[in-house]
């Protein structure tokens, strides 16, 4: 795709601090005392969205922003994540194998309630990550302490990791020691749906708009669904006209809304069954691992996958699997969805 894009319509190392609209058309400002104008802005910037917040100050100063809008995220967890180069990898036999193994031990009380994880990559490296569930008035508290992080607060977590059990082998504290200092980091893991995803000629896509929690592995997803079906009604769009734009995002927002609600709600879920420490989650993770059949589990998770939007100027892909996919919204009726019929 970069490549049909012509390298001069490309600008690299931009940080945009504001965006305007004037006149019909939208403009961002950028740290370089550059300025760049369209028809069309969209935010793909992050959670942490500069358009986003650019957009959401003008919607709230004209008294037209939802208060909701401007609360914080939602911290569900609190991550610290590394990758090790061990001296040894031939201590670890799952290097061998050819397979990637994400493997996870669910701690107790013991461990402070923290889970921990290992994976073996390429390149004898292990990708490992230690986490924790917080409750509420955790999350409230580190809120606060998060400007205080840095490289020394890690100490703490990795002083208690020391003797974790390694689903790999050995311990976590031999993986840890075995990970550059500036290769480990700190993060929380946050959620929160937007109500607003648009305004004017400035729309929003992905984690600008919908942040989700990585359980479930529907971030990615849910962003490139968003980019197709925003540019799919961009396709159909009869004009360019400030009618017209409006029209698109609302189609765009009808299309993708409550898909990205129900990820949203299904990711929070799957990271309580995977990670939480309540007896409620212990029990749920209990059940489903163990009595709920195989046939049943995928099922569930095909509904995931039902939402298949497809560039609208593009032969369809054809549907190789059994489960019925949603009809496409927005095809030319121009022969491109010929083998439509050939979908079940």
């Amino acid at each position: 795709m970069l490549k049909r894009v012509p390298s001069h319509k490309i600008s690299r190392g931009k940080k945009v601090l504001r965006t305007d609209q004037k006149d019909g058309r939208v403009a961002i400002f950028c740290s370089d005392n550059t300025r760049y104008e369209g028809d069309i802005l969209v935010g793909a910037d992050g959670a942490y969205s500069g358009v986003r917040q650019s957009m959401y100050k003008r919607m709230d100063e004209k008294g037209l922003l939802p208060k909701s809008d401007l609360d914080k995220f939602s911290i569900g967890t609190i991550l610290m994540v590394g990758v090790a180069k061990p001296e040894n990898p031939d201590k670890y036999p799952q290097f061998k194998d050819g397979f990637a193994r994400f493997l996870t031990v669910i701690g107790s009380s013991k461990t402070n309630h923290k889970n921990w994880s290992a994976l073996v990559t390429p390149g004898n490296e292990i990708c490992w990550s230690i986490a924790q569930l917080l409750s509420e008035e955790e999350a409230r508290e580190q809120q606060f302490r998060n400007s205080e992080w840095g490289s020394e607060t890690n100490e703490t977590w990795i002083n208690e990791a020391q003797d974790y059990i390694c689903p790999l082998g050995g311990t976590m504290g031999e993986v840890i020691d075995a990970t550059p200092k500036d290769q480990i980091s700190k993060v929380f893991l946050e959620e929160k749906l937007f109500k607003t995803w648009y305004y004017e000629q400035t729309v929003l896509i992905g984690d600008a708009c919908h942040k989700m929690l990585p359980a479930g592995g529907f971030g990615a997803t849910n962003a490139m669904q968003d980019a197709v079906v925003l540019a799919n009604c961009i396709f159909n769009m009869p004009d360019k006209s400030s009618d017209s734009i409006t029209k698109v995002f609302k189609n765009y927002y009808a299309q993708r809304f409550e898909k990205a609600e129900w990820h949203i709600k299904r990711s929070a879920d799957m990271n309580k069954i995977l990670f939480g420490q309540k007896w409620s989650e212990k029990l749920v993770r209990h059940i489903t691992f163990n009595y709920v059949p195989n046939s049943i589990l995928r099922k569930e998770a095909a509904k995931s996958f039902t939402h298949r939007p497809q560039i609208a100027w593009l032969p369809l892909v054809k549907n190789y699997g059994n489960t019925p996919v949603e009809p496409q919204v927005g095809r030319p009726k121009n022969g491109l969805d010929k083998d439509r019929n050939d979908r079940k």
